[in-house]
């Protein structure tokens, strides 16, 4: 079956996203989200990815001044199978129809593969900084 792309409103922290968020290795993500309850209403907006009910990841969007941040969180057990990409995929499409410019995603210092998520946002077309920022354009329809 394929992937779906299923919006979370509201966003709350839930089994999953503990999981799959709270789960990842010290230095993923933004220590707020180590500070999640069950129940606990998230800030931007959230998607899951799912394939036979399963959900294998998150894409979030946090909007400011016409720019959006974004944060992509995959089961460890489903990398290298695409859900990445079409996390990534389906966050764009959401930034165009919102008419955002730009899509960035930070890959912290402390991140235990820094260089290799680097390396596969550059690949996608973001242009790294050295602060650790990159930032990407959003493509208009026919681009």
């Amino acid at each position: 079956m394929s992937l779906q792309w299923i919006a979370d409103k509201p966003a709350r922290w839930d089994q999953d996203k503990g999981r799959i968020v709270g789960g990842a290795p010290a230095g993923v993500f933004d220590a707020r989200f180590g500070k999640c309850n069950a129940g606990d209403v998230l800030p931007g907006e959230w998607w899951r990815v799912e394939r036979d009910g399963t959900v294998l990841g998150y894409g979030w969007l946090d909007v400011v001044w016409g720019d959006a941040e974004i944060l992509l969180a995959t089961d460890p057990e489903s990398r290298g199978q695409g859900v990445g990409t079409f996390i990534l995929d389906n966050l764009e499409q959401e930034a165009r129809r919102k008419g955002l410019n730009y899509l960035y995603n930070i890959v912290r210092p402390t991140h235990p593969s820094r260089e290799a998520v680097t390396a596969w946002l550059s690949k996608r077309g973001f242009s790294p900084s050295e602060d650790g920022s990159l930032i990407r354009t959003v493509a208009k329809r026919g681009d």
